[in-house]
């Protein structure tokens, strides 16, 4: 076998489409029965435009791979763009330097044009910023559909309740000890999001791997409310989201929204809340999300963030909403936003370190596998 890769989450997947497009015998071992981590709970929002250097270099690649297989394994892949809204004098600062150095990637907007795009409440919004390379895809259908057509490709193959027990380096091999057998291959690849430690302790030792856990809903019109959210094309981002991407990091304005939300809204900062939203295909919508950071988190969710959550959203929308659905997230955070690591002789660990997985998976990918050829 060229390439065994351990995870079958979209990090993982993209790894398989890049050797796969090499002509590579590729074989994908997942330890659950379907990929239910970070790949299906997050939002479908390939966020190109917010990342910044080597990142968005990733992610301008691999939009170009999304649109491609999304032809190819027959699934929908959304040119929607994303929009972020302004509440604030500062943050439509942020969103005028941005769109200044972006170059035509941005586009300002005003009350109007905001409200206009999206059903969001018009009180407070001072303006925002479409960002049309942005995509949107069903996070909740999209792995599975890449792993699907991967099964057809000649070579290839995804075995799912696999689990890897073990890895021996040898001459030239690894030989990969799963709970379905063993089975040798030229190069390893590791794409366990964020539990890097249990295959590989030192490398996520060294690289001080912490776990990032978000809260997040599917939520709806809550059954008083007097009109439906309607339908909501582009991924929704907010000043809170501001903070938390790369791509905004440089402007001298953002201090000025973090001052003031410091001063008058504490409890987001403190829940670390990046306010966005998705609309999934049956008209409910993904809210998120909260963060908070550590090597274990307590099992127990907090019902005070899922509110807080909930309030941010109705406010956003203008209507009250009910929740369907609550769950956590969790990915691997370090200090870079990527971790590409070499534990042993013949395998790398790959994972995505900012939450930026969908966005920058495909462009990593191709980087990695051109490395390991």
């Amino acid at each position: 076998m060229d390439l065994v890769i351990v995870g079958a989450g979209i990090v993982g997947l993209a790894h398989a489409v890049e050797a796969v497009s090499r002509g590579w015998s590729v074989l994908v071992v997942e330890r659950d029965a379907r990929a239910v981590g970070a790949s299906v709970r997050h939002f479908g929002h390939i966020g190109v435009t917010t990342q910044d250097g080597i990142a968005l270099s990733y992610a301008l690649a691999s939009r170009e791979r999304w649109l491609r297989l999304g032809k190819e394994a027959g699934f929908a892949v959304r040119e929607t763009g994303s929009l972020v809204v302004a509440r604030a004098d500062d943050e439509l600062a942020v969103l005028d330097d941005f769109a200044a150095r972006r170059d035509g990637d941005a586009r300002i907007l005003t009350r109007r044009g905001v409200t206009d795009r999206v059903p969001v409440a018009a009180r407070g919004v001072t303006g925002g910023a479409f960002l049309p390379l942005d995509l949107r895809v069903d996070q909740r259908a999209a792995a599975a559909a890449v792993a699907a057509w991967l099964n057809t490709r000649r070579g290839c193959r995804v075995e799912w309740s696999t689990a890897v027990v073990g890895l021996e380096p040898g001459s030239g091999v690894t030989l990969v000890r799963t709970s379905r057998g063993d089975v040798v291959a030229r190069r390893v690849v590791g794409a366990v999001g964020h539990e890097v430690a249990r295959l590989f302790p030192e490398a996520a030792h060294d690289a001080g791997v912490q776990h990032c856990r978000q809260q997040m809903l599917r939520v709806e019109p809550a059954r008083s409310a007097r009109r439906a959210i309607g339908e909501i094309g582009p991924a929704v981002l907010t000043g809170t989201s501001l903070l938390r991407h790369e791509g905004f990091a440089w402007s001298p304005s953002l201090g000025r929204v973090r001052e003031r939300l410091a001063e008058t809204r504490p409890e987001l900062l403190d829940a670390g809340v990046s306010l966005m939203l998705t609309q999934l295909p049956d008209g409910t919508v993904t809210l998120g999300e909260t963060h908070s950071y550590g090597i274990t988190h307590d099992p127990f969710r907090s019902e005070a963030l899922d509110d807080l959550l909930l309030r941010e959203g109705a406010s956003l929308l203008g209507v009250p909403l009910r929740a369907v659905e609550r769950w956590e997230a969790t990915y691997a955070s370090v200090p870079r936003p990527f971790l590409v690591a070499e534990p042993m002789p013949g395998v790398t660990v790959v994972s995505l370190t900012s939450g930026s997985g969908m966005a920058c998976a495909f462009g990593l990918a191709a980087k990695v596998v051109e490395e390991v050829a």
